[in-house]
């Protein structure tokens, strides 16, 4: 597992400010139904936003310090193989670090801010 230190969660503004008010967030329809939340680390966000997220002008991203997650945190295969983090459990937003909003481009796909860098841990 490279890249592993902090992990990424992207939803909906509104979700979001829904989950930091309510001081709980349970997932997304898709987590729920999957029966854990989905994250990724920096290095597939392209393929998450890509394959998952097109066309949703509304998406922030969420950086959390997986260690913070505890022993809900989960490393499993999922996309050719590659380990995700799935979170078993309610996610607390107090853990979050500044959300950060995604634009859309030409072609739907979010993109990540230009101070990302993918390589990061």
């Amino acid at each position: 597992m490279s890249d592993e230190r902090i992990v990424y969660k992207v939803c909906g503004q509104d979700e979001w400010a829904a989950a930091v008010e309510a001081g709980r967030y349970d997932g997304s329809a898709d987590d729920r139904r999957d029966g854990f939340i989905h994250f990724s680390t920096a290095g597939q966000l392209a393929g998450t936003l890509a394959r998952h997220f097109r066309d949703r002008p509304d998406l922030v991203l969420i950086a959390f310090e997986s260690a913070s997650l505890g022993p809900a945190l989960k490393w499993e295969p999922s996309r050719g193989g590659a380990l995700f983090p799935h979170l078993y459990g309610p996610l607390d937003p107090s853990l979050a670090q500044q959300p950060v909003s995604l634009s859309l481009g030409a072609d739907g796909t979010p993109h990540l801010p230009a101070s990302f860098n993918t390589t990061r841990s």
